[in-house]
């Protein structure tokens, strides 16, 4: 049998694969019966001989190619200048197909692909083969029936506020989502979990506070930086740890603001950074915003010379961003 499983949300393609893993037989079985092919460089013969290998000992096959469907992907799509040899060849695509059409009752042949468009002529081919399951990413609404069925499904209780803060700090990367679902369960244990603890145990509230410092520092405003910075240090956060954070923010706001300024769209820049957290990417588009690039700039340089004196040993961590936030509040107000 052939699957096709496409789409940004990475989580839930590899679920969707334990699933076919589970409906095929014995996990033990299947170790010596399963063959990951780079579809990238596979050819027709490759495919043939992987999924025409009878089973040892076990009833089905496993044949898992990723990187097939990318492959054949319009170049202007993915932003390569020139397509690869097998994209700019339809006779290769048909062989593939082909052999996708004939493979033995006993393999169950899975096709893992990323972002892929409709004009693809590889998924076009295997649609019509078999139905393709496609996996974008989830948001709103949908996000957050995901986080309160996985809290319901290991026994526990989130309320609304907690699952809106779990989106707003956490993102639609469901990789991470799961790992801090799992994280506040353990925290809560057998109560509800609350907003509270959201801000108390999951990361992306510490770097909320991180973008929040940020600000206090860029407007002059010392004490609530100040403030902000013992929380953080209560916390448990190292004074290095922190100088680390603080400079990446600083440079991705300048990074975003600079793109902006090319009129790189607001996914487009998210994808070209890396960035997986849409509150990451609304918080430096909005501080790109308020802040001069000079400013930023001054910040940043700032931060690099107060690491080089913690790493110097001429400061000690916590009096070294301690004399940095004042200096710029002076700078600033001066």
């Amino acid at each position: 049998m052939l699957h096709v499983l496409i789409g940004e949300d990475d989580y839930s393609i590899r679920q969707a694969l334990e699933e076919i893993k589970k409906g095929i037989g014995d996990a033990t079985a299947l170790m010596t019966n399963t063959t990951v092919i780079d579809g990238r460089q596979a050819t027709p013969e490759q495919l043939r001989a992987a999924a025409g290998t009878v089973p040892f000992l076990a009833e089905k096959r496993l044949v898992i190619v990723e990187g097939l469907l990318e492959r054949f992907e319009p170049s202007n799509r993915t932003g390569r200048k020139k397509a690869t040899r097998q994209s700019e060849n339809p006779e290769a695509c048909r062989a593939i197909a082909e052999s996708a059409a004939r493979m033995p009752d006993f393999a169950e042949v899975v096709v893992l692909g990323g972002r892929v468009g409709g004009t693809n002529p590889m998924l076009r081919a295997l649609s019509a083969l078999t139905k393709v399951k496609v996996f974008p990413l989830l948001k709103d609404d949908s996000l957050r029936r995901w986080i309160g069925q996985r809290v319901s499904g290991a026994g526990g209780a989130i309320a609304p506020g907690a699952v809106d803060l779990l989106v707003t700090f956490v993102g639609r990367d469901l990789w991470t989502m799961a790992s801090e679902v799992d994280k506040l369960l353990n925290f809560a244990g057998e109560r509800r979990i609350e907003a509270e603890d959201v801000r108390e145990a999951v990361s992306g509230a510490r770097e909320a506070n991180v973008f929040a410092m940020i600000d206090a520092i860029m407007e002059s405003r010392v004490g609530r930086a100040e403030e902000l910075f013992q929380q953080l240090l209560r916390e448990g956060a190292a004074p290095s740890q922190l100088l680390a954070m603080l400079a990446r923010q600083v440079r991705l706001i300048f990074q975003v603001k600079e793109l902006r300024g090319q009129r790189v769209p607001r996914n487009e820049i998210q994808s070209r950074l890396g960035l997986k957290s849409d509150f990451v990417v609304g918080k430096a588009w909005g501080q790109g915003d308020r802040y001069t690039t000079s400013r930023l700039r001054e910040v940043y340089h700032r931060l690099l010379e107060t690491d080089l004196s913690i790493k110097t040993g001429k400061y000690e961590g916590e009096l070294a961003l301690n004399i940095l936030i004042a200096e710029l509040g002076q700078r600033a107000s001066a």
